[in-house]
């Protein structure tokens, strides 16, 4: 017999109650996708190690205080408060956030499809840099939906969640980002092909 898994609700009920083992299910269920956030936009391990914890605190200190609608999905409400806290320290920081993935690697690497010539290697390097600058250089709300969306895989109601915003203005966010990234790649003639 397949043992039941508890929902997100249960662990928050349980954890309410004295049970912190509760908790801890809760953060393993989310740690992977909370560090991501954190990790894609500070691209310092050390630094999205310490904003993680924090985060979690927080996320303590607001379900404590009850501070936590239980219609809200738990996940995209950790989020939040992580990208939230990540782009808090930035500000401070004055610090701009770099593309990479939860191992530090940069996420262009992975865009191949069959083995290259030397010439075709350096030519699609020199692209995905130039890519990189361009997502730089989209309206901060723009570049967050494109790092969420392509970087870190959520779904565009997730983004909305996590940003406060409707699943309309997410669309259109990734819309006027992607119309962006293709005028300046006709600019500066770049091919992804």
């Amino acid at each position: 017999m397949k043992k039941h898994e508890l929902t997100d609700h249960e662990l928050i009920l349980g954890y309410l109650s004295g049970n912190d083992s509760s908790f801890e299910k809760l953060v393993n269920r989310y740690k992977r996708k909370v560090f991501s956030v954190i990790y894609f936009i500070v691209d310092d391990r050390y630094i999205a190690e310490e904003i993680f914890q924090e985060t979690f605190i927080k996320v303590i200190q607001h379900l404590r205080d009850n501070r936590y609608q239980h219609d809200q999905k738990f996940g995209s409400w950790a989020n939040s408060i992580a990208r939230n806290m990540a782009l808090d320290y930035l500000r401070k920081a004055k610090v701009k956030p770099t593309i990479v993935d939860s191992q530090g690697e940069d996420i262009f690497n992975y865009i191949n499809v069959r083995e290259k010539s030397c010439e075709e290697k350096f030519i699609e390097n020199e692209n995905k840099f130039m890519i990189r600058d361009l997502i730089k250089k989209l309206p901060k709300l723009q570049q967050e939906v494109v790092i969420l969306k392509h970087y870190g895989r959520y779904s565009f109601k997730e983004i909305s969640e996590m940003t406060n915003v409707s699943l309309g203005t997410a669309l259109g966010r990734m819309h006027y980002a992607l119309a962006n990234l293709r005028k300046m790649m006709i600019v500066q003639k770049i091919n992804m092909q």
